[in-house]
């Protein structure tokens, strides 16, 4: 067969509708790669033969080759922009607490009690980096897509309410402490005489660790949300990451990026606020694969598997948490 007359033979193909390409490659059979050379059908779905019209059935051979189908949907360009209004919204783009500038919509989870579809991202991209007692988010809180940052409007935009978070807990932290609280109004009054324009705040050193930064979103409707992520497509399932596992992230900032795990069981000290630190025990560390925006992405094997959820990172490196111990926190599952 003379492949260059592929252009042709596909036109002659047009009036079947279900066609959308042809092309050279090789014969599949039960999923293993025969090595015998076909002309590829490329389909938007496969069907039973005995499904088809007759007008309908395509060649076993085509100029001499034989055919191989191959489902491939429907084919289009790919302007999907991760930073605009998208409905229904994928995992990959921009999403965030209504008081948050903007993260990245990590994947759709379901509660292991009722099956409730959710949106999965960190607490400081959903819940505002509450630790539960701050009062910086609560539950039913309005969540938008895309973040603020990106346009999004509170008003028009709310793609759900927040369901719940897990506590990130910095080094300080204010205390609640009664005395404590009166001793700095007290201080403040008499520092206001001399230097209105000085504060003093009584803070306390908590020995708390982190272990995930995770929170999830009800949508407001399940029809505002598809599972598949962008430019990655369906979650396979989990694994535990690995040294030396190559890794991937679809991120509202960067897009679609790569990495390789470097080390596993990390404690580190983490930036969450100017001049403020918490403390993350039991995290992975990747290579450099995320930009500021892209908190909250899904981290997943080349064979998309969940292993983690991406929280941190610098120029130099990526910091993710444990994909079990996400969902175990959350009480949810992919």
């Amino acid at each position: 067969m003379d492949w260059r007359n592929i252009p042709h033979i596909f036109r002659d193909m047009g009036d079947v509708d279900n066609v959308v390409g042809l092309g050279r490659g090789y014969k599949w059979v039960r999923g293993e790669n025969t090595g015998q050379e076909a002309a590829l059908v490329l389909v938007k779905k496969k069907f039973p033969r005995d499904d088809l019209r007759r007008a309908a059935l395509l060649p076993e051979e085509i100029a001499g080759v034989p055919t191989d189908v191959i489902e491939v949907g429907d084919i289009r360009l790919l302007t999907e922009t991760r930073t605009e209004l998208l409905r229904p919204a994928r995992p990959g783009i921009s999403i965030g607490h209504y008081k948050v500038s903007a993260g990245t919509f990590g994947a759709v989870v379901r509660d292991r009690n009722t099956g409730e579809a959710l949106i999965l991202s960190n607490n400081h991209v959903l819940a505002n980096l509450s630790n539960g007692l701050d009062e910086r988010a609560k539950v039913g809180d309005a969540i938008i897509q895309p973040g603020t940052y990106d346009g999004g409007d509170p008003k028009s935009m709310v793609i759900g309410h927040l369901n719940r978070f897990i506590p990130v807990y910095s080094e300080v932290s204010s205390p609640r402490c009664k005395i404590a609280k009166t001793f700095e109004g007290i201080f403040n009054v008499c520092l206001g005489v001399v230097r209105p324009q000085y504060r003093i705040q009584v803070l306390r050193e908590t020995e708390k660790v982190n272990l995930v930064d995770c929170a999830v979103a009800t949508p407001v409707s399940p029809d505002l949300i598809s599972a598949d992520i962008l430019e990655v497509g369906p979650i396979a399932g989990t694994k535990e990451a690995q040294i030396g596992m190559t890794v991937k992230k679809s991120g509202r900032s960067s897009g679609l990026t790569f990495s390789v795990v470097l080390a596993t069981d990390v404690t580190v000290r983490v930036g969450v606020g100017k001049d403020e630190y918490g403390v993350f025990s039991d995290q992975i560390l990747a290579g450099p694969m995320s930009m500021p925006g892209d908190s909250g992405s899904l981290v997943l094997s080349e064979d998309n598997m969940a292993v983690g959820l991406l929280f941190a990172g610098s120029e130099q490196a990526t910091m993710f948490s444990r994909i079990d111990r996400v969902l175990d926190a959350l009480n949810v599952k992919l």
